[in-house]
């Protein structure tokens, strides 16, 4: 199997999927088209691939919820302040 790495490019889509509050379905994102570009291409790659409902942000579909739990669990796992708790 080969060895897996982060890309900027899904860097910047794990970067945009931890902005989601996941302890509510009603709430989305809007990445405004005067965001930074990297914001944009990476709310649009995530539409594409199904994880949120319009291709500048919107809503976390079922899988993109899984995706976003996932990204801030790691998140929270990497970082340096939760090691030392």
């Amino acid at each position: 199997m080969a060895q897996a790495h982060f890309t900027a490019e899904l860097l910047d889509e794990l970067n945009l999927l931890c902005l989601y509050n996941l302890d509510t379905s009603q709430e989305g994102i809007k990445v405004h088209s005067n965001a930074a570009s990297e914001a944009v291409a990476a709310a649009s790659r995530l539409h594409a691939k199904g994880l949120v409902t319009q291709a500048d942000g919107g809503y976390l579909t079922p899988r993109g919820r899984e995706a976003a739990h996932y990204a801030q669990e790691l998140a929270g796992l990497l970082d340096p302040a939760e090691l030392t708790t």
